[in-house]
């Protein structure tokens, strides 16, 4: 999930009928608002053993990263995981890095003013990244975007939500993807790079409302706010409000055909950015348009943080 267009990239359960006894319970509520809660139970159609939907935050402090009791169960009942893209092909993530890099031998100097390149600059030079500065400007600069955002988060340490599903799914579980790095990276190219150029700058120069925004995503994750982060994405962003459907709607609609195939042949655990599970074009609508029941089940994780919806078995 990520703050409109700019959260893109961040903003990420499974299993058999045993799972209910493992503490998975379904609620009893009108859909007409969303449950506070990120996993989604789903069946009918041709499934004959549930699968389940989960929205992930690909990075948080690590405070905030924690497992519920439900989805450690559903984890290690699903026969397969599926996340955005496969993050168990360690060689395609590494080689993904290329396709990170903007076309024509681009830089980020070739697209902002000196005055603009300059605070760009001197900004990573007062916030240290894992990558030189001299490496970043070659990349789309939303990708850029992703990793003063990430900075935003105030914390020692950080971790996502899909790293903790790796770990405790280590032994292995075998894990998929419904998109490739590649395609991934190459949704940016649709996007101008001079466009994307002007929006980093933006955003470094608004960088304390910017923490402000990325403190209200977090407080909405962690209260399984599916509902307020549906409306945060859809709020005007500047000149990157027109990708949205490229960037989020557009996928969640190819996902939902690509899973009608996969649901039922395995119980699959389908972990995504919670951005993509809301709304009239999100994942859990675009299911029960394709025949699926989805229903919101009770996710209390141990740092507190739970939905407030009534429950039932």
């Amino acid at each position: 999930m990520r703050k409109n267009t700019r959260w893109y990239a961040r903003a990420a359960g499974w299993g058999r009928a045993g799972l209910l006894a493992a503490g998975m319970l379904t609620a009893s509520i009108a859909f007409s608002q969303t449950a506070h809660t990120l996993l989604w139970r789903i069946s009918g159609k041709k499934i004959t053993h549930p699968s389940y939907l989960f929205g992930t935050m690909h990075v948080l402090c690590a405070k905030d990263a924690a497992l519920s009791d439900s989805l450690k169960a559903a984890i290690a009942h699903c026969d397969e995981i599926y996340f955005e893209i496969n993050l168990s092909d360690m060689a395609g993530m590494l080689n993904s890095m290329k396709y990170m890099r903007m076309n024509d031998s681009k830089k980020l100097s070739d697209l902002l003013k000196p005055d603009e390149y300059a605070r760009v600059k001197d900004y990573f030079a007062k916030h240290a990244s894992m990558l030189p500065f001299s490496l970043l400007e070659r990349f789309k600069p939303m990708l850029i975007s992703g990793l003063v955002e990430e900075q935003a988060l105030d914390c020692e340490t950080t971790d996502g939500m899909e790293l903790m599903i790796m770990k405790e799914a280590k032994h292995g579980k075998p894990v998929n993807g419904l998109e490739t790095a590649e395609f991934q990276a190459g949704l940016f190219d649709s996007i101008p790079y001079e466009t994307q150029a002007k929006e980093l700058v933006d955003y470094i120069d608004s960088s304390d409302q910017n923490k402000q925004m990325t403190r209200q995503l977090v407080d909405l994750y962690n209260r399984q706010d599916l509902d307020g982060i549906d409306e945060l994405s859809r709020k005007e962003d500047g000149g990157m409000s027109g990708y949205m459907d490229l960037l989020l709607y557009a996928r969640n609609r190819k996902w939902a055909k690509n899973l009608d195939s996969l649901l039922g042949k395995k119980s699959l655990l389908i972990a995504v950015g919670a951005a993509h599970l809301p709304g009239k074009d999100g994942v859990i609508d675009l299911l029960r348009k394709e025949g699926y029941t989805v229903e919101p089940v009770k996710n209390v994780a141990p740092n507190g943080q739970q939905e407030t919806v009534r429950s039932e078995l």
